[in-house]
């Protein structure tokens, strides 16, 4: 069994310290972020009328071009939201280009030639329409976690918002509460609507025992059905890291851990994806994780109260961690890329609404909103918004 680790903050403040974590037993650790905006606008395309008064013809100024020196500070590329698809997909530089810098990048998404969606929040490989039944899959973050309140979990906003846009059966209050004893929900198959994530999954939990988690939410009989699958993972498996990380592993058995938790995330998407599994089709949309792909992200992560509280404040602000989970974040996104499913930038979106505000760090916003609770280890109510917002900004593109 994986300790809760709120029980492991409850731990440290009973003790006055923090006690020794298990390699296997605690909850979804806080994934990835970088971004500068509150998820995109998702508004229908505005179809007013096409402006038609004569073109201004006034002669063209040809005074001399202004050869003085201009300002290169980076500009922001992100594109404008004009209410339209564009005819060319952006790049992952025209959409965090501003946020990363100048190099080094702290990942490098270009090299895959991903299809973006207009709206920088995620992939765009799947049309999805006629979803017939909907499986929540993954680790806490997907179940929901105190303190935030159980109304403003992304899981259950977002399967009031796919009822409707689907004209599905919304599930009960069972499905969208959670046993603070087991880590699930009271009732996991409900309406149209199954949630088998459970606090502490990792990703050998999604199609490997005891959970099978993907097997158990979509039973043999259930495979006919369209069906949209919903994931956040990874979290406890970079927690595992940090462990390592403090026990003085070198970077190549880090690298050797990550990418074995990496190969089950894409065996997973394939097992999602295949056609002899759902002969009348899938769908995946999962989530990269929090942002430790650079100081900033890092110092998101290491500011919170949770992280100095169970001694994971240094770990979380390693080098060598940075190093192993930029090439994560990385697979991540070929999974998506190779599989034909979809990834939301997380970890590009929340860097910047920790509790790091650094005016000179690279995933400043100076908005000063704070998207996760005081474990870092979990979204807040903002933070959880702010998911779902992300989530069907890919469903609905």
């Amino acid at each position: 069994m994986r300790i809760p680790f709120y029980a492991l903050l409850l731990q440290g403040i009973a003790c006055g310290g923090p006690e020794p974590v298990g390699t296997d037993d605690t909850p979804a650790l806080a994934d990835s972020a970088v971004g500068d905006t509150a998820p995109d606008d998702t508004a229908p395309d505005d179809t007013d009328p096409v402006d038609t008064d004569p073109v201004d013809t006034a002669p063209i100024d040809t005074d001399p071009i202004d050869t003085a020196e201009t300002d290169t500070a980076p500009v922001d590329t992100a594109p404008v939201d004009t209410g339209e698809i564009p005819a060319v997909p952006p790049t992952p530089t025209e959409c965090f280009g501003a946020q990363w810098g100048s190099a080094p990048l702290p990942v490098d998404y270009d090299q895959f030639e991903p299809v973006l969606g207009s709206h920088c929040q995620g992939t765009n490989y799947q049309d999805i329409a006629g979803v017939e039944r909907v499986v929540f899959i993954g680790d806490s973050i997907t179940v929901g976690s105190p303190p935030t309140d159980a109304a403003d979990w992304y899981r259950n906003v977002l399967a009031d918002e796919l009822a409707i846009r689907f004209g599905l059966e919304a599930p009960d209050w069972g499905w969208e509460n959670v046993n603070l004893v087991d880590g699930v929900v009271y009732t996991q198959l409900s309406g149209d609507f199954a949630a088998c994530a459970k606090w502490g999954a990792r990703t050998d939990d999604l199609l490997d025992g005891p959970h099978y988690q993907l097997e158990t939410c979509m039973p043999e009989e259930d495979r006919g059905l369209v069906t949209l699958v919903v994931m956040t993972i990874g979290g406890n498996d970079v927690y595992s890291l940090l462990e390592d990380v403090t026990a003085g592993n070198d970077e190549a058995t880090l690298r050797a851990t990550f990418s074995a938790a990496t190969g089950l995330l894409r065996d997973a998407a394939e097992w999602v994806s295949d056609p002899e599994n759902f002969p009348n089709g899938a769908y995946l949309v999962f989530a990269n994780t929090y942002d430790f792909t650079d100081p900033d992200g890092a110092e998101d992560m290491a500011a919170c109260p949770g992280a100095e509280l169970i001694g994971m404040d240094a770990p979380l602000a390693s080098t060598t961690l940075q190093a192993v989970l930029a090439e994560a974040q990385e697979e991540y996104l070929s999974i998506a890329v190779d599989t034909r499913t979809d990834m939301v930038f997380l970890g590009e979106q929340f860097c910047g609404h920790g509790y790091n505000a650094d005016p000179a760090g690279r995933c400043y916003r100076g908005d000063g909103e704070v998207w996760l609770d005081y474990t870092c280890m979990h979204p807040n109510d903002l933070g959880h918004g702010a998911i779902a917002d992300m989530m069907l900004a890919v469903v609905d593109e």
